[in-house]
């Protein structure tokens, strides 16, 4: 039998063998893991504190400004001639949420009445339909006789839900005085924090019907015979509008603006919380960036050393049969697991200082806010970030570690 069916294929050890191997080299050098991992816990837990910090500072002011549906208001301060058309063209526009016509500021009030003794005086008027940022949550009145009620509203009267009241409005007509009445059920009662001001959400119909009266036209239902027929409405002189977010209100100002009709919104307070977010995103990635950098070079000076360091070692693994693409690996692996651990120990300190700012901050803000807060995709992305700098720099060390022949095992024999 010739010789070469007796020759066997020498091939490497698997690469599990390898991986157990390096953990094994972590824990027995554990001292210059605790380092390692220490420069990268020294980077990861002020950057989530600051990074929390900043995102929960502006979350809790954009929380307010979205919890108050007035700052997506663009309110018109002059009367104007708005056709149906118009209205159909601004619920097709990009960034308008809600749009609904509104008659005269003048036809915008009327009295309510249960009795003698509970009574409101020049209670707004508001006209409402699906969508309405106000009234979220809430039964919408679509029948002619349904109404919400403000809780400011309800409470002067007295009333509770399905409780009828009565809707009176006067006109001088042919130099008589005559009111005209309409009983509504109360279909909700919104909450005060949604509108402060005495107000009656009601269906657009019955805001015409009121407006044709008081022009003097005769409205069926109201009790009173005389007047005019009305005409087919035309026009509108208002407009309630909302934009579908917060980032929207200063470009619908401007359109609105365009076309020459005046407008007054909380734009000040929005840009105000931007310019905050802006402020604190520069500081924040200026900080980072520095942060990054200084931890970069640390671990490259450390992989180094420490590859400098173990170059027997990692010569004699060469000589097992491990080519260069394996000990590439193997310093990759080292460093993640040195990172993950790192990131680890960071989030622990990330939570006990985060509740540190909570307690000690919060007692100058009010119930059930918060100052520094992360969601779990932060985290996410933190460690997929920290992942990324440590396998570039650990592949920085493994081109070094891709130039140990495996001959310098031999050397001292």
């Amino acid at each position: 039998m010739s010789a070469t069916k007796h020759r066997k294929t020498y091939s490497a050890p698997p690469l599990k063998v390898l991986f157990s191997l390096g953990l094994s080299d972590l824990i027995h050098d554990r001292k210059v893991s605790i380092c390692i991992m220490a420069s990268i816990v020294a980077v990861v837990a002020p950057l989530l504190l600051l990074f929390g910090l900043k995102f929960g500072i502006v979350s809790q002011l954009r929380a307010e400004l979205l919890s108050d549906p007035r700052n997506l208001e663009i309110r018109m301060l002059a009367s104007a001639k708005l056709e149906p058309s118009w209205f159909e063209k601004m619920r097709m526009a990009e960034g308008v949420g809600f749009v609904m016509p509104l008659t005269r500021s003048l036809n915008t009030i009327a009295d309510l009445y249960v009795d003698s003794r509970r009574y409101a005086e020049n209670v707004e008027l508001i006209p409402t339909a699906i969508n309405d940022p106000l009234l979220a949550g809430v039964t919408l009145p679509q029948a002619r006789d349904e109404v919400v009620l403000s809780s400011s509203a309800a409470a002067r009267l007295g009333v509770k839900q399905d409780e009828r009241v009565q809707l009176r409005v006067t006109r001088l007509h042919e130099n008589r005085i005559e009111r005209a009445q309409v009983d509504v059920r109360v279909l909700a009662i919104l909450p005060s924090t949604a509108f402060a001001r005495p107000a009656v959400f009601l269906t657009l119909p019955l805001l015409i019907e009121i407006e044709d009266f008081r022009d003097g036209f005769y409205v069926s239902g109201f009790g009173v015979e005389t007047g005019s027929t009305s005409q087919a409405r035309t026009h509108f002189a208002r407009a309630r509008m909302y934009a579908d977010k917060i980032e929207n209100v200063e470009a619908l100002a401007n359109r609105m603006s365009a076309e020459g009709i005046e407008t007054s919104s909380r734009l000040a307070e929005i840009k105000s919380v931007q310019s905050i977010d802006k402020v604190l995103g520069i500081v924040f990635g200026v900080i980072a960036w520095i942060a990054l950098l200084g931890c970069a070079a640390s671990l490259i000076g450390a992989l180094t050393a420490n590859i400098d360091r173990k170059r027997k070692d990692l010569a004699l693994l060469r000589l097992m049969g491990y080519g260069k693409l394996a000990m590439q690996a193997y310093v990759v692996m080292q460093s993640a697991v040195l990172t993950v651990t790192g990131f680890a120990v960071g989030c622990v300190m990330y939570l006990v200082g985060s509740q540190l700012f909570n307690q000690m901050l919060g007692e100058y803000m009010k119930a059930d806010r918060f100052v520094c807060r992360l969601e779990p995709i932060h985290f996410v992305v933190a460690l997929a970030g920290a992942l990324l700098l440590s396998m570039v720099v650990a592949g920085v060390g493994g081109v070094v570690v891709t130039k140990i022949e495996p001959a310098e095992s031999l050397r001292d024999l």
